[in-house]
């Protein structure tokens, strides 16, 4: 009887079940049984790199080679992306226990390699279809064709001619064993029995309900066409027996897409295969997937899938992103990744007698090699003076093992020490990024100032080492970062006037390093700050100096008894080169009452209260210094206003070992006062006036043409009792620096108006003379000197 086969697609429903097997750990092996296979995967990890597995049956135990495996219906797929090694056997494979094609019982060995030594472990499953068996399945395994039939069906109508020819040879046949006769293309071979054909690779199996006809792939007697443009492999072979008069023949094809799929760059892996032909419209059913997961068509299509039909040809197209597949990163001179895909497909289709047929393809599809870039973004923010870079698109079997930051090596994860961090950063869609965050000011970033450009640069170079897992293949991605700060300027202060002094304050910006502040040519430092009286505070955010006035760095100008103009001045230095590149200036007005000025050219200026000093009904005006020559230049009625020349208008100089104090007295005409015989010498203040300058800061002492000291004086105005008639007074020295506020220290005597002719003397020749006035003063620590004994 000639059977009339047509493809068809079978309906694969996947029952999981767990097993235990002993001496294997619990979760090292995971077996599973489908619809019309059974199958295990056990972890690489467990098993080394080359497990190997045994089929025991009641013949003994038998190695499954790769030809063993093709021709007894196994498949063994080493597969390192999902990481595991899976064996699939066919419900029909050999030395399987059957039970009426309802029950199937598999036992197996699994050989696996532990320290070098290989340990052999037992496995077993038992395993039931879900659904009825069709009268007829073909399966297109990856390595061989299955078909199986039923054993018993009724002669389909419309017998052919060329049906009853391949009768001829089977009945002039001699023998009445089983035979097969093979067709390849138009060409008949000659019959061959059942035991030379299963030599030449061939299964023939019986069971109690299904013959079984098994072929591996590239077999002599298959032949390759191409059907509307895809590769096919088909196998016909002819079964038959001769029992007396009745010849019982069997006709057996199988043909499978041998379509290694293609990739289209629009992120689809595409596969195709003929389409079934059938006689009832709309007969053909079509369930897919991934894994031995099926579905139908319309849920595939809702996952993503795209299945077409063109010139008779199924197409399915699968996305590249899509749950079941297997990705891998790789390493080629750049980053690549592809992705594996172990697609189930079926096909059934109803011929024109309502026998169904079931088509099963098992396929292992791969895309070519596609670039996997990762990108670097630059997320950094100026104000923040921090690098913050980006590394991003890492796929998830890829790992960040180093960053190379401008020649320096630095293993991930960094130390705690460290002034930069590196972030990792977890995205749903199975990749991951790292966050670099570098300070400006640390010392591996390069920084370069263009004075003439006004910009200030900070870069660095990183170089990634990215490692992919598990072959710890290292790819590395360079990216170089610039920060550029324009129209750099010297910092400026914001100034406030108040009425003790001066008040500034600096903002801080990233590059103000750049310059070093400075009080003329002194560095701002907190012991500098101490040592002139200043009040200075400074943190990240800002500096505050707070400078009072009659302090060190006051320039004076416009003195009157109104007031006076006090500027203070702060410069901006190349920290390289000391050269000035800028200053923050401010001038304010002052009005105090009393006030005394000396400054660096040798002269003393004075605002004195003499409300005390001078007789009723006497005016200021009618006062002069010890010189009666030198009179006020301003007056009012309480106060007058003296400028004059240091060693002039009869000043004493007092010396120490480190200082010389320039000593004047704010007087009363007597004349005057006779000239009013209404008014009495009712006085009873003195008003004492002098300055002090350190000798170090000294250039010249005494010289009637020039004065020139390194600082400013300290001044000092004595407001003390009158003292007895007759008595001297004694050298007097300023008890505080700045003294501008009246004193009630009594002195008495009086101070000789005593201005003779100076000379010219070097501060060295006056040590030396200082020197021998010492041995000469017995124990005292001050020396008067007349400028008439020089």
């Amino acid at each position: 009887m000639v059977f009339e086969i047509c493809l068809g697609v079978a309906l694969l429903l996947s029952v999981w079940s767990a097993a235990t097997c002993a001496g294997i750990p619990d979760g090292v092996i995971h077996m599973e049984c489908h619809d019309r296979h059974f199958m295990a995967a056990v972890d690489l990890s467990f098993t080394g790199e080359e497990p190997r597995f045994e089929a025991v049956g009641g013949t003994g135990v038998h190695a499954i080679t790769e030809q063993y495996a093709a021709q007894c219906g196994y498949t063994v797929s080493v597969l390192p992306l999902a990481g595991h090694v899976e064996l699939r056997a066919s419900y029909f494979s050999c030395h399987t226990d059957n039970t009426n094609d309802e029950e199937f019982t598999f036992n197996f060995n699994l050989i696996a390699t532990h320290e070098g030594k290989e340990v052999t472990y037992s496995m077993r499953k038992t395993c039931s279809p879900s659904l009825p068996w069709f009268p007829k399945e073909v399966t297109c395994e990856t390595n061989y064709m299955e078909v199986s039939v039923r054993s018993e069906l009724t002669c389909p109508s419309g017998t052919k001619k060329d049906d009853w020819n391949a009768l001829k040879p089977a009945h002039s046949s001699t023998t009445s064993d089983w035979q097969v006769m093979f067709q390849r293309n138009e060409e008949q071979l000659p019959p061959v029995n059942i035991s030379d054909a299963r030599k030449q690779g061939y299964a023939f199996d019986l069971t109690d309900g299904r013959l079984v006809f098994r072929a591996p792939y590239g077999q002599p007697d298959s032949f390759s066409t191409e059907v509307n443009g895809v590769p096919v492999e088909v196998v016909h072979a002819t079964l038959f027996s001769r029992q007396s008069w009745i010849v019982l023949m069997v006709d057996l094809e199988a043909a499978c897409s041998m379509h290694e799929g293609s990739y289209d760059h629009s992120g689809y892996m595409m596969w195709e295969t003929p389409d079934v032909p059938s006689v009832t419209p709309d007969a053909t059913q079509l369930n897919l997937g991934l894994n031995g997961e099926l579905v139908g068509q319309p849920v595939a299509e809702e996952r993503g899938y795209i299945v077409e039909k063109h010139n008779a040809t199924v197409q399915i197209s699968i996305p590249y992103n899509t749950d079941g597949g297997y990705r891998k990163s790789l390493v080629s001179g750049d980053l690549y990744e592809f992705y594996i895909y172990h697609l189930d497909l079926e096909q059934i289709s109803v011929d024109k007698d309502q026998v169904e047929t079931r088509l099963r393809f098992h396929r292992m599809l791969a895309t070519p090699l596609l670039p996997r870039p990762v990108f670097t973004e630059n997320r950094t923010v100026l104000e923040e003076h921090t690098f913050v870079v980006y590394l991003g698109d890492v796929p998830e079997d890829v790992e960040l093992a180093s960053v190379n930051l401008n020649g320096q090596e630095f293993t991930v994860p960094l130390t705690n020490t460290s002034s930069h961090t590196i972030t990792k950063v977890v995205h749903p869609n199975s990749t991951h990024g790292y966050t670099l965050r570098v300070p400006f000011d640390d010392p591996v970033v390069e920084e370069k100032f263009s004075k003439e450009d006004a910009v200030l640069q900070y870069k660095l170079d990183i170089n990634y080492t990215l490692t992919v897992l598990p072959d710890n293949e290292s790819y590395y991605h360079p990216a170089s970062i610039v920060a550029l700060f324009t129209n750099i300027s010297p910092p400026a202060f914001d100034a406030v006037c108040s009425e003790s002094g001066i008040s500034f304050r600096l903002d801080h910006r990233p590059f103000d390093y750049l310059w070093v502040i400075s009080i003329d040519s002194d560095p701002l430092t907190k012991e500098l700050a101490a040592q002139h009286g200043y009040i200075m505070s400074n943190n990240s955010q800002s500096l505050l100096l707070d400078v009072p006035l009659f302090t060190h760095g006051y320039e004076y100008k416009d003195m009157s008894l109104k007031g006076f103009s006090g500027t203070f001045e702060i410069f901006m230095r190349d920290h390289e080169t000391s050269e000035v590149q800028g200053s923050t200036v401010k001038t304010c007005l002052f009005s105090n009452n009393e006030f005394i000025m000396c400054s660096t050219d040798g002269r003393m200026t004075v605002a004195a209260d003499l409300s005390l000093a001078i007789p009723s009904g006497g005016v200021p005006a009618r006062t002069n210094l010890r010189d009666k020559y030198c009179g006020p230049k301003e007056t009012d009625g309480t106060r007058a206003l003296f400028s004059f020349p240091l060693n002039g208008c009869g000043s004493i100089v007092m010396l120490d070992k480190e200082n010389v104090t320039y000593h004047n007295e704010i007087v009363y005409s007597r004349k005057s006062l006779n000239m009013n015989k209404g008014a009495s010498d009712n006085a009873t203040e003195r008003v004492i006036i002098q300055c002090t300058y350190p000798l170090a800061g000294l250039h010249r002492l005494f010289s009637v043409y020039r004065f020139e000291s390194d600082t400013d004086g300290v001044g000092s105005i004595i407001h003390t009792t009158k003292p007895t008639a007759g008595l001297l007074i004694p050298a007097i020295r300023p008890s505080a620096p700045l003294k501008t506020t009246p004193s009630t220290t009594s002195r008495p005597a009086r101070l000789p108006a005593v201005h003779p002719p100076a000379r010219y003397i070097k501060v060295s020749r006056f040590r030396n003379l200082f020197s021998s006035m010492k041995k000469g003063a017995k124990g005292s620590s001050q020396t008067k000197v007349n400028p008439s004994q020089i």
